[in-house]
């Protein structure tokens, strides 16, 4: 049978899950996609992610490649995947792809939103799924501070202690702050992010709005490139992978 290479595309809500990669005594999305991948395909496919999230992190698009001499299509891979995996874990589409794509190393830029539900209460149909952020959040300052982040940076000061990236340079193509009633979504584009990335880029935003940290210092913070210069790293819950782009061969949604 011929060796085919595919790529999947899953949506899912991290709440129960401890990250993506596959971990000893913890429940993860990789362990439970390749349990029903081997009840499906008959094997244990070995699964390439495009990216690792965290316990407690969502995605909206993550993208697995893995190899399979199953001749099945991949609608009805898709299809009979979803109806095995449970609710939490949506598979979007399967395609075939070129015998060199992988999802993490063909990867040409990734964009993450963070969530941030700001009122004295937290609104029930957000637990788990935004920060609750007591203090009212300044929109409009923070996606004109955020500009600061464009471009290609040392992102040392906004790495987590667990980043084992030698090169902390990563170039941020677009990034904004928008609100919708109550609930404020930083937005972020780039080539890659270091570990925690996110979270402290969200993080530092928030403490700007508190008046914590003053509004010009993004650009000191960076090129301090001392981590304690930065605001704190924002909960897991309100993060979420939300496009993952490659170019035409990977995936069609590609900037």
């Amino acid at each position: 049978m011929r060796m085919r290479n595919l790529l999947l595309t899953i949506s899912y809500k991290g709440t129960n899950y401890h990250g993506f990669q596959v971990q000893k005594n913890a429940v993860t999305v990789c362990k439970v996609l390749q349990d029903a991948m081997e009840t499906l395909l008959g094997k244990r496919p070995d699964v390439k992610g495009c990216s690792r999230t965290d316990a407690g992190v969502h995605a909206n698009k993550y993208c697995v490649s893995f190899r399979t001499e199953n001749p099945m299509p991949c609608a009805r891979i898709a299809r009979s995947l979803d109806a095995l995996l449970p609710e939490d874990i949506a598979v979007c589409a399967c395609k075939e792809v070129p015998e060199e794509f992988h999802a993490r190393y063909s990867c040409k830029g990734k964009r993450y939103v963070y969530k941030i539900w700001d009122a004295p209460y937290m609104s029930p149909f957000w637990i788990g799924l935004a920060l609750h952020h007591p203090k009212p959040v300044d929109e409009y300052l923070l996606d004109a501070v955020c500009t600061d982040f464009l471009g290609k940076h040392d992102f040392s000061a906004f790495a987590g202690a667990k980043n084992e990236q030698e090169d902390s340079t990563r170039e941020i193509y677009d990034c904004s702050v928008t609100r919708e009633g109550n609930l404020v979504t930083f937005s972020v584009t780039g080539d890659g992010f270091l570990y925690n990335m996110v979270r402290i880029m969200a993080g530092t935003l928030l403490a700007i709005s508190d008046g914590k940290i003053e509004p010009d210092a993004l650009p000191e913070i960076l090129a301090s490139k001392d981590r304690k210069r930065a605001g704190k790293t924002a909960r897991a819950e309100g993060l979420y992978l939300d496009d993952v782009f490659y170019d035409e061969d990977g995936d069609e949604d590609e900037e």
